[in-house]
């Protein structure tokens, strides 16, 4: 029996590498696309031992007919679209590549899958951002209020989907998911950059941490968990959006003191606030009820702030909890 295909746009990020693994476990052949494979190092999918099981193809995202090329040729039975800008705070200096790699990424997805006329089943990566600031807890019925280029992008791609789905009648969906961590992460994200400073730190390092806002407050997961969830939005009846985090929101500066903890550091003696750090505008708070994908999908977060911190101090130390494969896709 041929094994399904599954194609996955954003392999070599975080997501795309976690899901790559997720998927082999699950029997299925996984081709991954970046804007040129033959140079790309895959670092992650290497990290995580699975580079060699992989396929690989070049695709832009933005190049209508580039991606209609890479459909024909690998004829998927599920599409992942986890490519595109992935950062907050890098898409308030670069709006326009962060707005087009998005929104034009998503919408050409879409219109080749409806081209090709196949049954095609595509998840898309949507995100928490699209919220805004939620003091009652976010679910798929809460309106959308970006605060972020970033957020803006996400949303509009959304209501692509939204759209493609009830127009064209294609099996599309988004997973809003809220912050999901790992030692995958490069220190662009903040949370990675936390564990980095204080395991610096502790090894005689005398440069401070420099952060922003202290006062943001997160949902923070492990994403390992987060590309399961993927999977099953694609195996329902329908296609149907779904909220995915933990339900619980903490502060930065309680993920700071965590990490800073698993050193024996007090973090206050080495934290200093740059102003240059803080952003435009900035979401104080985000919190998510994921209560729809526990109940539809059987899905919850297991790994709360303070094990997602443990674990990643862990990697930090090379132990790599979490990154080396396992039966089934799972994790450690």
């Amino acid at each position: 029996m041929d094994k399904p295909t599954a194609l996955i746009c954003g392999i070599s990020g975080q997501d795309g590498s976690f899901l790559a693994r997720f998927l082999l476990g699950k029997g299925y052949r996984v081709v991954g696309t970046s804007r040129d494979a033959s140079q790309a190092t895959f670092a992650n999918l290497r990290r995580l031992e699975i580079f060699d099981a992989l396929e690989f193809d070049s695709m832009v995202l933005t190049d209508f007919r580039s991606v209609l090329q890479v459909l024909d040729k690998v004829r998927p039975v599920e599409v992942y679209n986890l490519a595109g800008q992935s950062s907050v705070g890098l898409s308030f200096q670069q709006p326009v590549e962060t707005l087009e790699s998005v929104t034009l990424g998503t919408l050409n997805l879409l219109e080749a899958i409806r081209f090709a006329g196949r049954e095609v089943r595509l998840y898309h990566a949507g995100s928490g951002e699209c919220f805004g600031n939620t003091e009652s807890p976010a679910n798929e019925q809460t309106p959308f209020r970006p605060r972020s280029p970033y957020g803006v992008a996400k949303a509009a791609a959304f209501w692509e989907v939204a759209n493609y789905r009830e127009a064209y009648g294609l099996f599309a969906c988004s997973g809003l998911l809220f912050n999901h961590e790992s030692p995958l992460r490069s220190e662009r994200f903040v949370t990675r950059k936390i564990i980095a400073a204080a395991n610096r730190i502790a090894a005689g390092s005398d440069q401070p941490l420099l952060l922003g806002n202290l006062e943001i407050q997160r949902d923070w997961g492990w994403a390992p968990e987060y590309v399961e969830a993927m999977w099953l939005m694609l195996q329902q009846p329908q296609a149907e959006d779904y909220v995915i985090a933990t339900g619980e929101t903490r502060s930065l500066k309680e993920f700071v003191e965590a990490a800073f903890r698993q050193y024996g550091l007090n973090w206050r003696d080495w934290v200093d606030i740059d102003p240059e750090l803080i952003r435009p505008a900035d979401i104080a708070r985000s919190c998510a009820d994921p209560g729809k994908a526990r109940n539809r999908l059987g899905w919850s977060a297991k790994l709360r702030m303070q094990e997602v911190v443990g674990r990643m101090a862990a990697a930090e130390n090379g132990e790599e909890p979490g990154t080396r494969a396992g039966p089934c896709g799972r994790y450690s």
